[in-house]
Formats: C-alpha cells, structure tokens, sequence
C-alpha cells in the first residue's frame, strides 16, 4: 500500500486541528473547575488524536525524505511541539495556582500559533521571519 502525499498532509492537518481544539476546550474547562475533563473519554481521546498526529508527522517527513538536520523548520517544530508539551502538561495538572495554568495554557496555544507558522513558511523563525 502505498502513501498518497495529499492525503496523509490532510490527516495530519485534521488532527493539528483536533488535537489544538481538545487542548483549548479541556485546558478551558479545567480552569472552570469542569469535572468532565476528569473522565477517562477525556483523558484517552487526545492520547490517540496525538498518535495519529505524530503518525502522519513522520509519514510526511518519511514521504519528503526530510531530515531534522537538513531542514531547520522542522527541527524547530520539534522543539516548539516539546515546549508546548511541557506547558500543556502545567496548564492541565491540577494543584498548581490558577494564574500558573491559565498563564501556560495561554502560552501553550501561542507556542502552537507559532509551530503553524513554521510549517507555513517553511523558517524556523515562523511568523518572526519577517522581523529576521
């Protein structure tokens, strides 16, 4: 079976787009105080949302015969997509301040504006190219 380009680029999209809307309502949610967020669909759904994202990423870049170290936005992507982790995992972890959270949940969602933007100017610096 063979990978058609468009079509794992369209997977991969929908699930940048799944995956940044589950992230937005349940950080949201979380800092309401919701208990939905606390449910097991809650809990599982992004786990594999993400896998599918990470699995079209690696496709794309398998198809594109793409290496982190030839192709500096992609490095950057990654290291952005690291970032954002770590600051989705403090906006979602209850125990922490309120401020704490909504300020990563805040910071998380401008980390993955910019992630987009490198994947569309294909720059490491995303939208800041224009500025270097």
């Amino acid at each position: 079976m063979s990978l058609d380009y468009t079509t794992v680029k369209l997977v991969h999209q929908g699930a940048v787009v799944l995956s940044v809307a589950g992230f937005f309502a349940r950080a949201w949610a979380s800092l309401a105080g919701a208990g939905w967020v606390r449910s097991r669909v809650a809990k599982t759904v992004p786990h594999v949302v993400d896998t599918v994202l990470l699995l079209s990423a690696l496709s794309l870049a398998w198809l594109l015969r793409l290496d982190p170290r030839d192709a500096p936005w992609l490095t950057a992507k990654i290291v952005g997509l690291v970032v954002y982790v770590a600051l989705g995992v403090v906006a979602l972890r209850p125990g922490r301040p309120l401020w704490v959270r909504a300020t990563a949940w805040m910071a998380a969602l401008a980390i993955v504006g910019w992630i987009v933007s490198v994947a569309i100017t294909k720059s490491p610096f995303g939208f800041f190219a224009t500025v270097f």
